[in-house]
């Protein structure tokens, strides 16, 4: 009988709809241990399927006349279904009367003929079968091309989290229902099994000629989304660990060479939590494993932690810096995963940022351990921090900690708000708290909760404890009372500051800041405890970031004003929120805005902390996008740029100005910015020498970045030399004999080479580098030239590439589909192609993905930002409203999508004319 979510092969047992309809397991009984033996098939009669037997061992916490669980997409053979009762001397089979499914939760429930007694235990057997998946999701397949036998060399994977466990085996797939894995994998000799854990024994098979049985060592206690194993024929690299965890790097055979900086880095990175934690990494070993096919980043499942090649794998030879760093980030975030996430698990989905925000935090503060030359500490948290300034200023972003009922809710939730914004609130926390008292907090709640479950509630208490112990809270604060506030209600504050230069004090108010300034402020009563901490032109004491005071609540909820005094004469400026400790917005007086433009324009702008310099301009620029400041002071502000030489007020200025582009490009009056920028940009661009590979001559990773954003810039905006010596750079690599062994393009400017040469070349120049993408091994430089093959103006060749994207048969993987979208709706010509192609094509690509639906929410971003005009708005809405049904599981994304769309339209028709006005005056 074929169901919507699962088949089962039913002999003599009652199938019917299920009655419980709760989105959450019953609570009557809990696992304890599961034996899974799967037994894979990658060639042969079989090809691409598997069968496998579990036997879950069941304590009972309630009486129950049912087992609930889940199953999606299996069929189950329940002629083989056995459950026995373990307790007395006597083992005892118990009937089960009948089945019901319930397809809206994907549970599977089996119905006893006796009552299932408290604190008795028992046996359940299921045995299931389905296909080895093409979806990314559950127990899934891969290939690699081998070029030496010119042949497809198939794999497995496994992808459980948030909630695919139960599309490879029957369990109780929800965070809290830990337990311990006994897993068994069958398959060809030929090839390798991976599991959480290390090999116990390997013995052939008994029936099946050259196959095997490898059993691993039973696990620690952990959750279904944890659970990984894979079959493939893949080399690794051995890394070394003093308190001997063995730690190995996999890679197909064909790019092993590339794992040796993840396999030099990844054990530092371990060693680090341990010390940082005082916590030992409880298991014997550690893989990561790089994927041909993977639908997320990464994966931190525990002892076999996954990842898209390009987040693992990395050339020496021909890896950007950007494409280093990017491995290093990764692989830091998804081992301190192994951490929180995986020794400690949030209760419920609505604590995702409990594992995601510190695993992003925490994988800052690693790679700047490790490498403290790099800069990325500074980098990656303002860039957090900026990040959840464009989300969290919508109406329809969601708090941190948010309530999930859906599966398809707990999808959308792995977004910027648990990673960016949940890092965002700790570094803010760490700030306040200090260093001692964090960390003495972080392992307190580690070592009691370890192996089980936690709630944001529990880690406020060990925090607070921590913090009144060593004398970083008076004893009247609470964590809970001020990290509620940024965790439980949706936004962030922007802090108005009014100074009395007469009395030398200034008034604080704070309010929710809004991208829509249609929405009136009073709307919302939202207030969050802000540690206050600033500096004056005299102190010019930026790396105090500890509070000075805070902006309070009050008991109901409600913001206090606050009166800070003894602040410098008139003429000197006051700066609040020291680099930017506090995920925070902060506004002047018109008076204290003209004294900081006098110093950035004509005094010693260095005085202010770079980072300092950045939000200042980010800021501004927010509140010239929402009328709380006009743009002729925004752009007195940036109007000092031309003497910065660091990255990041370039980068806050480029974000902000990326934005109004995409805009002003489809007008009449686009020019006027592109003169502005050509105006600029010339004292940098000659600063960081061009276009010119002087790359060994730099000193520090920063200035490696700062050329790279200041090149792109250039040649997109057409700076100087910047686009012919881009393409004289293509035309000798073109001119190469073995253009796939030899390119004389310097590593750190093709992807910039790549577009623009594409941007300003032949069709011929769109075939080369296309030849080149299908016939290149290091995934990383795919990816730079899946984006440059976007940058083309010829539309036919735009919309080859929308079709290529989801041909399940073109040489763009799966996983890269949403990359060569985006690299089309990116384009000035392409993003209509796109628009049009995502509306007329909806059916289709939700058919493709299925049923990852994550990835379709990829496609929406690029189109969000891009529509100007009321009657394109009511179009895509009338699209949204007509394609309800394949955009199920997205909802959330989609109306945040109208939105960012709204208050486009809504700044080009406010703001189009006054912008305009205002840059004339700088030109």
């Amino acid at each position: 009988m074929k169901w919507l979510i699962f088949f089962v092969a039913s002999l003599g047992l009652g199938l019917a709809s299920s009655s419980y309809d709760h989105y959450r397991l019953p609570t009557a009984i809990r696992p304890q241990k599961y034996h899974l033996s799967i037994l894979t098939h990658l060639d042969g009669p079989k090809a691409l399927t598997f069968s496998g037997t579990v036997k879950i061992l069941l304590e009972i916490l309630e009486n129950t006349n049912n087992i609930t669980l889940h199953s999606k997409g299996l069929t189950i053979d329940e002629s083989q279904t056995i459950l026995t009762e373990l307790n007395g001397e006597e083992k005892q089979d118990i009937c089960v009367s009948s089945t019901e499914v319930n397809p809206t939760h994907d549970y599977y429930i089996l119905n006893t003929c006796q009552e299932l007694v408290l604190e008795n235990y028992y046996e359940l057997t299921l045995s299931f079968s389905a296909e080895v998946n093409r979806k990314l999701v559950g127990y899934y397949r891969s290939s690699y091309p081998d070029p030496e036998a010119n042949e497809t060399r198939w794999i497995t994977m496994t992808q459980f989290e948030p909630a695919s466990a139960r599309l490879a085996f029957p369990c109780f797939d929800e965070p809290s229902y830990k337990a311990s894995f006994l897993v068994t994998l069958g398959h060809h000799q030929k090839y390798t099994s991976l599991s959480n854990m290390p090999v116990k024994e390997s013995q052939p098979h008994e029936l099946i000629l050259n196959y095997v049985w490898t059993e691993f060592q039973e696990s620690v206690p952990m959750s279904t989304y944890l659970v990984a194993y894979s079959i493939n024929d893949f080399y690794y690299k051995p890394s070394i660990l003093p308190n001997g965890v063995h730690f190995r790097t996999w890679a197909r055979p064909n790019a092993i060479d590339q794992c040796d900086y993840a396999a030099e880095f990844g054990p530092k990175v371990l060693q680090y939590y341990e010390e940082l934690f005082g916590i030992r990494f409880p298991l014997p070993k550690i893989d990561q494993i790089a994927m041909p096919d993977f639908e997320s980043g990464a994966m931190e499942n525990w002892g076999l932690v996954t990842y898209r090649e390009t987040n693992l794998l990395y050339s020496n030879s021909s890896s950007s810096l950007d494409a280093k760093e990017l491995v290093a980030s990764v692989v830091a975030h998804e081992l301190a995963h192994q951490w929180f996430g995986n020794l400690v698990t949030m209760k419920w989905w609505t604590d995702l940022w409990l594992n995601e925000g510190f695993a992003t935090y925490l994988a800052t503060m690693s790679v700047h351990h490790i490498n403290p030359e790099g800069g990325i500490k500074e980098r990656q948290s303002v860039g957090d921090i900026w990040e959840t300034f464009r989300q969290d200023s919508l109406e329809t972003s969601n708090p941190i900690s948010r309530p999930i009922q859906m599966a398809s809710q707990i999808v959308q939730s792995f977004n910027v708000i648990s990673y960016k914004k949940g890092s965002s609130v700790i570094r803010m926390m760490h700030l306040f708290l200090g260093d001692e008292a964090f960390r003495a907090g972080l392992k307190t709640y580690l070592e009691m909760f370890e192996y089980s479950n936690a709630e944001q509630d529990n880690l406020w208490e060990t925090l607070t404890q921590a913090a009144h112990e060593s004398g970083a809270l008076p004893r009247n604060f609470s964590v809970k009372t001020i990290m509620d506030t940024w965790t439980l209600q949706t936004g962030y504050p922007v802090v108005n500051v009014i100074r009395n230069y007469a009395e030398g004090n200034a008034e604080l108010t704070q309010e929710r800041y809004l991208r829509n300034s249609e929405v009136p402020r009073s709307k919302y009563k939202s207030c969050w405890w802000v540690p206050l901490s600033y500096t004056t032109q005299s102190e010019l004491d930026f790396n105090n970031m500890s509070p000075r005071d805070w902006l309070e609540c009050s008991k109901e909820g409600l913001s206090q004003p606050k009166k800070i005094e003894n602040l410098p004469r008139a003429d000197q400026w006051v700066i609040l929120n020291t680099q930017v400790a506090t995920p925070c917005k902060i506004n002047y007086d018109a008076q204290n805005w003209k004294l900081l433009i006098n110093t950035l324009t004509t005094g010693r702008y260095e005085s202010i902390h770079l980072i300092n310099r950045a939000q200042l301009i980010n800021d501004v620029l927010s509140f010239a996008w929402t009328g709380d400041q006009d743009y002729e002071t925004a752009l007195k502000v940036v109007a000092y740029l031309p003497r910065e030489r660091e990255l990041l007020p370039w980068k806050a200025a480029f974000s902000n100005i990326r934005l109004i582009n995409r805009i002003v490009r489809r007008t009449a009056q686009g020019g006027l910015l592109k003169r502005y920028i050509k105006k600029l940009l010339p004292p940098i661009y000659h600063y960081v020498n061009g276009i010119n590979d002087t790359f060994a001559y730099i000193q520090h990773q920063d200035g490696i970045a700062l050329k790279i954003s200041i090149v792109s810039m250039a040649c997109q905006y057409q700076v100087e030399d910047c686009i012919p010596r881009a393409l004289n750079y293509f035309r000798e690599w073109r001119t190469e004999p073995n253009p796939d062994k030899n390119n004389p393009v310097p590593v750190n400017l093709r992807s910039i080479v790549y577009c623009t040469a594409i941007r300003h070349g032949l069709d011929e120049d769109w075939e080369f580098l296309w030849t080149r993408y299908k016939r290149s091994n290091e995934a990383d430089e795919k990816v730079d030239m899946l984006n440059s093959l976007g940058c083309t103006r010829a539309v036919w060749l735009l919309r080859r590439m929308l079709d290529l994207s989801f041909d399940p048969k073109s040489a763009i993987r799966r996983q890269d589909s949403m990359t060569s979208f985006n690299a089309v709706a990116d384009n000035e010509i392409g993003f209509q192609l796109a628009k049009q192609y995502f509306m007329h094509n909806v059916e289709l690509i939700y058919k493709f993905y299925q049923p990852t639906v994550r990835s379709m929410l990829r496609l929406l971003t690029p189109l969000s930002t891009q529509i100007i005009d009321p009657k394109e708005f009511r179009e895509f809405e009338d699209f949204v409203s007509r394609a309800r049904p394949w955009l199920k599981g997205i909802e959330e994304t989609v109306q945040q999508t109208l939105e960012k769309m709204r208050i486009t339209v809504q700044w080009k028709e406010r703001n189009y004319a006054k912008f305009n006005s205002a840059i004339r005056k700088f030109l």
